[in-house]
């Protein structure tokens, strides 16, 4: 009998933590994540940049400035392989169809 209290209340103890315990959303990386397409466009900047986003078309070179490791796409959906640029590095992108998830 006391096994079985011990195992209901564990087990609403379980779910009371799994209803209060959800996942946090993705924090924004602080800096910047600056990307050059050409020499006839500006620069697009993301500041404090977080989730999944698109390369413009023409994107050529990243530049992660932020404070944590930004994570290089092949693809529009953040999925996949994927290449990891530290904080202060740059690296060539893929044109097209690329994508960075900070």
């Amino acid at each position: 009998m006391i096994v079985r209290e011990f195992l209901v209340s564990l087990a609403a103890a379980g779910a009371v933590l799994a209803l209060t315990g959800a996942t946090p959303a993705p924090r924004a990386a602080p800096g910047t994540v600056t990307v050059f397409s050409t020499e006839l466009q500006p620069l697009d900047v993301y500041t404090d940049p977080s989730g999944c986003n698109q390369l413009p078309t023409l994107a050529h070179v990243l530049m992660n400035q932020t404070d944590r490791p930004v994570k290089v796409y092949g693809n529009p959906f953040c999925l996949g392989p994927s290449l990891s640029v530290q904080p202060g590095y740059g690296t060539h992108v893929p044109g097209g169809a690329g994508s960075f998830s900070a």
